[in-house]
């Protein structure tokens, strides 16, 4: 669990980080900026918190992965299906997608290595 917890840190920076870039003075909304930052802030808290194993905390770092697959799914394939209406900010569209769907590919493989690892300990607590 902790190489999948490391893993949602670093996919947390890279997606929050790159939004910053491909937006900056890009004249982008910020609610096209600020939803990366909410995605990449729930991973970051869920893997940290996850450091002590509970039910609700396992239960927070797999809806924080199920978070980033469904936002990364529209933004993926709306700039698959129609890459003349992607807003690209300051990336090539083409790159940009490429990233995205390796993003929303590493997503699913996160959520679902977060739902079915074995549990650390011998039980879960039902508290925290």
């Amino acid at each position: 669990m902790k190489l999948l917890r490391i893993w949602a840190v670093l996919l947390a920076l890279s997606l929050m980080i790159v939004e910053v870039w491909r937006s900056w003075g890009a004249g982008r909304e910020l609610v096209f900026v600020i939803d990366d930052q909410i995605m990449g802030a729930m991973l970051i808290a869920s893997a940290y918190l996850l450091k002590q194993q509970t039910l609700r905390r396992r239960a927070f770092f797999s809806a924080a992965w199920a978070v980033n697959v469904g936002m990364l799914y529209g933004s993926f394939f709306g700039k698959v299906v129609n890459p003349a209406d992607a807003e690209p900010g300051n990336w090539d569209v083409n790159i940009l997608t490429g990233l995205i769907g390796l993003a929303f590919v590493s997503a699913i493989i996160g959520m679902i290595a977060s739902i079915i690892l074995p549990q650390q300990g011998s039980r879960y607590e039902q508290t925290g």
